[in-house]
């Protein structure tokens, strides 16, 4: 079960990050329950709620997951994700704070740009020292944050079925490739009950040498012009993980 939670917790960060608005963007705050589904068992087994400013010549996006009460006495999570980005929404900085029980963790993540050359210089804080790493790519490169803010660029009523495409993600010392896969318009029910049209996409993360670093990820946002996240499914080693919104 503790470790069903911290996956649950680690999937859920991925899930929910970058949901602020694409474009003329000023200040959001957006809110999300995580549930664990399995059989007929639904718990709510976290929160999560993400914030965005605009600071004047950027923005800055801040991601905070922790479990509930009852998943507390089982294995407490506190996760925090931020990130800095240009006006273009091209990420300067990103950070992760992992504090799960007893572990403690905050990796850094610093980028620079060369024409359409990424570089990054990555900075992990252990309790048993610090490590730090070099990352590049010959493209524009995201991190887990900023990266959903690109996807929500996207014209997807402009996207025919099953179109792809694939875009570098820098996490702690890993370089890994995103590609996402353009399924179709539907219609989902959400937690309310209320039923909401979105554009069904799938994300597939995979290292280097195409081997595949986890499951893939559902996520359906919403059809209007803020293509806000508005459900999304991760699957666990039991069961899976849904967030939805609840704004």
């Amino acid at each position: 079960m503790k470790r069903h939670l911290r996956y649950l917790c680690a999937v859920a960060a991925i899930l929910v990050a970058g949901t602020a608005c694409a474009a003329n963007y000023s200040n959001e705050v957006l809110h999300y329950q995580v549930v664990y589904h399995w059989g007929v068992i639904w718990k709510h087994a976290a929160d999560a709620t993400l914030s965005i400013k605009n600071s004047g010549s950027g923005y800055n996006a801040m991601l905070t997951g922790k479990t509930r009460s009852w998943a507390d006495k089982v294995y407490p999570v506190r996760d925090t994700l931020k990130c800095s980005m240009n006006s273009n929404m091209a990420p300067l900085k990103y950070e992760k704070i992992t504090h799960e029980k007893d572990y403690y963790a905050r990796d850094l993540i610093k980028f620079s740009y060369n024409y359409s050359h990424t570089s990054a210089a990555c900075t992990r804080y252990r309790k048993s020292g610090t490590q730090t790493a070099s990352l590049s790519a010959k493209c524009q490169a995201y991190d887990m944050v900023s990266v959903f803010y690109m996807l929500r660029n996207q014209d997807y009523d402009a996207f025919s079925r099953n179109k792809s495409m694939t875009t570098v993600i820098f996490s702690g010392k890993k370089k890994e490739y995103l590609t996402i896969r353009y399924v179709g318009k539907e219609n989902i029910k959400m937690r309310n009950g209320s039923t909401r049209q979105a554009h069904h996409i799938t994300f597939k993360f995979t290292q280097e040498g195409s081997k595949k670093s986890g499951d893939d990820i559902n996520a359906w946002m919403s059809a209007d012009a803020q293509r806000i996240p508005l459900l999304l499914v991760g699957k666990l080693p039991v069961g899976e993980v849904k967030c939805y919104c609840t704004n």
